[in-house]
């Protein structure tokens, strides 16, 4: 069995892959709770942001971990299409689950599909993000563990979801984003204490991209949209300010 190391460069990656999944939660949250506070196409909009928001700060979460993940004995390398896939992934799925919600008249039965489903979709993300990975040996999983790890993605998702109808101010967003990005990094840890890697050492090249090349360059790009993104929706006004402020307006224009 190859020695696994989860963090080789120490706090690093485990601090950023936080950092990520409690600024794509925030993002998420924040625009699903404008999503309610309006009706039509605005909704979906806002829906369509958070959703994206949320599938790309679980995603860049995972990768960021993965560039401290390290096995002695193999080079590691990622298969380029798998990856994309796995991204993609989790920004459906997190859709579906954010949709269910949005449209679903905030009944506890829509609640619990929508957390189901973006549960279901933060583990496939992570299954497939771990089904890219190209090295000299064979991976195996512990059943129980992954299954663990699954259990907390579905936990985690709806429990966001709750904060998400049932949470406005700003400060309490806030709140539940640590909480969100705290659980959805326990989920990635559990899934990676399920991997086990039997490795075969060779000299032979291995197919797919280095983090470096690869992994690093998209998750910088998918970092810097989350923190753009999120500086476009603090600054912009939501209906209640609006609404406040086109009074003043009318007041004082007479």
């Amino acid at each position: 069995m190859g020695h696994l190391d989860h963090a080789a460069y120490g706090w690093l990656t485990p601090v950023l892959s936080y950092v990520m999944a409690s600024m794509g939660a925030a993002l998420g949250l924040r625009c699903t709770v404008r999503a309610l506070a309006t009706t039509g196409s605005s909704r979906r909009n806002w829906l369509l942001t958070a959703a994206s928001a949320i599938g790309t700060g679980i995603w860049t979460m995972h990768f960021v971990a993965m560039l401290g993940f390290h096995v002695t004995g193999t080079e590691i390398h990622y298969h380029v299409p798998l990856t994309v896939l796995s991204l993609a992934v989790a920004i459906v799925v997190v859709g579906c689950g954010v949709f269910a919600v949005g449209y679903g008249r905030q009944s506890r039965r829509s609640l619990l599909l929508g957390g189901l489903t973006t549960g279901l979709g933060v583990a496939s993300m992570h299954y497939l993000g771990m089904a890219a990975l190209r090295l000299h040996g064979t991976i195996s999983y512990d059943p129980l563990t992954v299954a663990l790890s699954v259990a907390v993605a579905v936990v985690a998702a709806t429990a966001a979801l709750w904060a998400a109808l049932h949470i406005e101010s700003p400060a309490a967003v806030a709140v539940a984003s640590l909480v969100m990005g705290a659980a959805v990094s326990s989920m990635h840890y559990t899934g990676m204490m399920a991997v086990a890697v039997r490795v075969t050492p060779s000299e032979q090249a291995l197919p797919g991209a280095t983090a470096v090349q690869f992994v690093f360059p998209l998750a910088v790009g998918l970092g810097s949209y989350l923190f753009l993104t999120s500086a476009f929706v603090a600054l912009s006004p939501t209906t209640g300010e609006r609404g406040a402020s086109g009074a003043v307006s009318a007041a004082t224009a007479h």
